[in-house]
C-alpha cells in the first residue's frame, strides 16, 4: 500500500487547494472594485501656488509641480523661465474620483487664478505663467461646463482656455511641496505678489490662495 499512499494524498491535497482557490476567486468576484485614481492638469501661474491650492484636499492623493504644453522634452526650470520651450508651469493632481470629482477640482481651479489675464498671473508675467486647463477627452465636457459656470459667476470674459491633454513633465525635487518646505520664503513671495489680496478682489470669499 505504501506506493499508493503518496498519489492518494497528493490527489486529496490537490482537491483541497482547488476548493480553496475557488472560494477565494468567488470572494474576490463579489467584492466591489475600487475606482481607479485619475489625474487632472491645471496651469495656474506659479506652480508653487497651484500645488498648494490642491495639496491636502480630501480625495487628492498628490499634487505635483511641473510643466505642460511645450515642445522640449524633459525641460528644466531654467529653460522654461528663459522662454522658448512653449511650456507653462502647471500642477498635476492625482485624485480618487469616489471622494472628489474632476468637476469639483475644476471649479476650485478657477478660484485660484485671475482667468481674465492672458499674459500671466499677478506679479508673474510671461508665457510660462499663462493659464489653461489641459483636459482629456473624458474630462473636456466637465472642464467647459465648469468654465462656463465660473464665467457666469464673475460676469467677465475669460481668456483661460480649455485645451487637450498634453505631456506633463515634473519639475525638480527642489520645487515640489515648496510652500510647506519653505514656508517663510513662500509667504514672502505670496505677500509680495499680493496674490491673496488680488484673488479676493476677483472672487470675494470664494477665492482660494
Amino acid at each position: 500500500m505504501a506506493p499508493f499512499a503518496r498519489p492518494a494524498a497528493a490527489a486529496v491535497l490537490a482537491l483541497l487547494l482547488a476548493g480553496t482557490g475557488a472560494a477565494t476567486t468567488s470572494a474576490d468576484a463579489q467584492s466591489p472594485s475600487r475606482p481607479r485614481l485619475q489625474t487632472a492638469v491645471f496651469a495656474g501661474g506659479c506652480f508653487w501656488s497651484a500645488e498648494k491650492a490642491f495639496d491636502g484636499l480630501p480625495g487628492v492623493r498628490s499634487a505635483v509641480s511641473g510643466f505642460v504644453g511645450g515642445h522640449t522634452a524633459n525641460p528644466t526650470y531654467e529653460q522654461v523661465v528663459r522662454g522658448g520651450t512653449g511650456h507653462m508651469e502647471a500642477v498635476r493632481v492625482t485624485f480618487d474620483p469616489s471622494v472628489v470629482s474632476y468637476r469639483a477640482l475644476a471649479d476650485r481651479y478657477w478660484r485660484t487664478i485671475d482667468p481674465t489675464d492672458p499674459r500671466g498671473q499677478f506679479c508673474d508675467q510671461g508665457p510660462s505663467y499663462r493659464t489653461a486647463i489641459f483636459a482629456t477627452a473624458e474630462q473636456r465636457a466637465d472642464a467647459v461646463a465648469s468654465r462656463d459656470a465660473a464665467m457666469r459667476t464673475l460676469r467677465k470674459t475669460f481668456t483661460t482656455p480649455v485645451v487637450g491633454a498634453q505631456r506633463f513633465w515634473p519639475a525638480g525635487a527642489e520645487h515640489q511641496d515648496y510652500a510647506r518646505r519653505h514656508h517663510a520664503r513662500y509667504e514672502a513671495y505670496r505677500i509680495g505678489c499680493r496674490r491673496s489680496e488680488r484673488l479676493r478682489a476677483i472672487w470675494g470669499d470664494a477665492a482660494v490662495g
